[in-house]
């Protein structure tokens, strides 16, 4: 099977780490570092991050943050996400995992090193009154909006594909607020329900809309410049962060759940069955939380070896 899967195994690694053929060196560099860090196995977020859910978020995540006209005008007037967006998804991995699996410093200073490279992005939109509105990465309020639809998604795509959450959807939620303090959010929720509160406060306030750009961006989304081999997993893929979607959003982002005439496709299990065979491809550990579990080792916290 791994000799079926290892043509499988290159593409996928090379397109989370924007061609590397190797473990890059920031992964193997989370090994380093005199504390645990903000999460530890047994942890939910340990638990959420270490599935395979997350890369049906990603794309959750994606959809949902293309709603907010100043977001999508930040990603549009200073990324180069159609010529490199391999590059923007590794260095959006390299964050994640980075808070997920390293010391408080590494955290700290990725989460830095983001917030740095968004100080130049800052522009003006048109709200949807028509007036001019000016927008910055920093800003709390959209950092908000990114930290509530990235913490969504992930919890979502995990309800439905993942495994247990040690704590429960609460955990999760309050644990990762700690990932929204350190990107300049003022007030991340701290349960599910004050996520989904807030959530609704941003739909009731009239301020998402899906227009033409979002359309273009949702196509792209959906037919992303991947290797031939993994194009038929993706489309599947993206067909289960469509269906985790709420029918609002759906709605809003002009996309439906695939159907054969009045029969709906059954997207789920397909969704599970693909996420399996990642599972297969990659193995059950990934190089960011072997390095942490080697950290935790040197520390002498035998949580590391336990679980």
């Amino acid at each position: 099977m791994k000799s079926i899967l290892s043509p499988v195994k290159r593409r996928l690694v090379r397109t989370f780490s924007n061609g590397s053929e190797g473990v890059p060196q920031w992964q193997l560099d989370l090994a380093e570092g005199g504390d645990p860090g903000y999460h530890l196995p047994g942890s939910a977020v340990w638990a959420v991050h270490g599935s395979m859910s997350p890369i049906v978020a990603g794309i959750r995540t994606l959809l949902m943050q293309s709603l907010h006209p100043g977001a999508l005008a930040g990603v549009h007037e200073h990324s180069n996400f159609r010529e490199d967006p391999l590059g923007r998804l590794a260095n959006t991995i390299r964050w994640i995992f980075t808070v997920t699996y390293g010391s408080t410093e590494a955290a700290g200073n990725a989460s830095r090193r983001v917030r740095q490279l968004h100080e130049a992005v800052h522009g003006t939109y048109s709200d949807n009154s028509g007036a001019e509105r000016g927008y910055s990465a920093n800003d709390p309020e959209l950092a908000s909006w990114i930290h509530l639809t990235f913490t969504d998604a992930f919890l979502t795509a995990h309800k439905l594909w993942g495994g247990s959450i040690p704590g429960g959807p609460d955990a999760y939620v309050k644990e990762w607020a700690q990932a929204g303090s350190l990107m300049g959010v003022e007030d991340p929720p701290l349960c599910e329900e004050d996520m989904h509160r807030q959530l609704d406060r941003w739909y009731e306030s009239g301020e998402l809309r899906g227009d033409a750009r979002v359309a273009e961006t949702v196509e792209f989304i959906r037919n992303p410049p991947l290797n031939r081999l993994l194009r038929p997993g993706y489309r599947v893929l993206f067909a289960g962060a469509v269906y985790s979607l709420e029918p609002r959003y759906r709605q809003m982002l002009g996309l439906a759940v695939p159907r054969l005439g009045p029969v709906a496709l059954p997207v789920r299990s397909a969704t599970k069955l693909v996420l399996g065979v990642v599972r297969l491809a990659l193995g059950r550990r990934g190089p960011s939380e072997l390095a942490a579990r080697e950290r935790l080792r040197r520390l002498g916290l035998p949580a590391a070896d336990e679980r």
